[in-house]
């Protein structure tokens, strides 16, 4: 039988996880396992299932915090949480939704359930990518946060460039655009969140309820701004140095910034001292391995 999509299976029951990883793969899915959420982000790390499916109470780290830490990580917030929780652990069907789970089952578990609820919330998830790829393809970077600031899911390529921080827009201006006070396709503040040099954010809308919807895109920080904010260099040292490493003779760099060869050699002075380094090839090599290395 031909995979029907992953499942990470977490629980600290061994004997749980063996009935599952049996029943699950028998139904024709790739199973993942971990015996505790810090096992299950361990696995995560190398590994991205379709679908989780999570018991609700653990040792240390409980599957409420789990599931919150995943919503709150733009790569994993797309991914279905299944929580597994006893009969008696109502209030943990409560603030497993608050947390963002797709859905739950109750233990002993009903294995006829378990798997009715997997493809249902599979089959949603697989759509929802192919419509979130589709809109990569058509250079919308698009995420979704809840009036609180929380992630509810972003395409792939958002993911990607909102992976350095977990709180893309802060609780408070998520507020304000819920409040409808900044008008669609207007750009966020610089300090609401994963704002960097090379990352920008704009109010796209409400296209549901409780739901809002924003634009992500990348803008291309100029080298030596790179050179300027990592070297502590002056904004002219820093063009000085880019046209070094550029391999442009003393003269040449004049030329291109309307400067005398004797300021040129001045502000290269400049950087050699601020950069305790002794020569042009130096200087160079340090200059292009530090753009290397901001782009990645």
């Amino acid at each position: 039988m031909s995979p029907r999509g992953c499942v990470l299976v977490v629980d600290d029951a061994p004997e749980t996880l063996g009935l599952l990883d049996t029943v699950l793969e028998d139904a024709g899915y790739v199973v993942l396992m971990a015996q505790s959420a810090q096992a299950a982000f361990t696995v995560l790390d190398h590994n991205r299932p379709d679908i989780i499916l999570m018991d609700a109470v653990m040792p240390g780290m409980g599957g409420l915090e789990a599931c919150l830490r995943l919503k709150a990580t733009a790569a994993l917030a797309a991914i279905p949480i299944v929580f597994m929780t006893g009969i008696s652990e109502t209030e943990h069907v409560v603030r497993a939704f608050e947390a963002g789970a797709a859905d739950y089952v109750t233990k002993p578990l009903q294995l006829d359930e378990v798997l009715a609820r997997l493809k249902v919330h599979l089959l949603a998830a697989q759509r929802a990518q192919v419509a979130h790829r589709a809109l990569d393809g058509a250079g919308r970077f698009l995420f979704a946060v809840d009036p609180s600031g929380r992630l509810l899911w972003a395409t792939p390529q958002a993911a990607s460039l909102l992976a350095r921080d977990e709180a893309p827009v802060s609780e408070q201006l998520a507020r304000q655009l819920a409040a409808g006070s900044m008008a669609p396709g207007s750009l966020l503040p610089a300090s609401s969140g994963t704002t960097g040099a090379d990352v920008r954010i704009s109010f796209v809308g409400v296209p549901a309820p409780d739901e809002l919807l924003l634009r992500v895109s990348a803008h291309a920080v100029q080298p030596e701004r790179i050179l300027k904010e990592r070297l502590d260099l002056t904004s002219r040292e820093a063009q000085v140095l880019l046209w070094l490493s550029y391999g442009k003779a003393t003269r040449d760099i004049a030329d291109i910034l309307k400067l005398s060869p004797r300021t040129v050699d001045k502000h290269l002075e400049q950087v050699y001292n601020k950069l305790g380094i002794a020569n042009r090839a130096s200087a160079a090599s340090l200059a292009t391995q530090t753009i290397s290395d901001f782009n990645g």
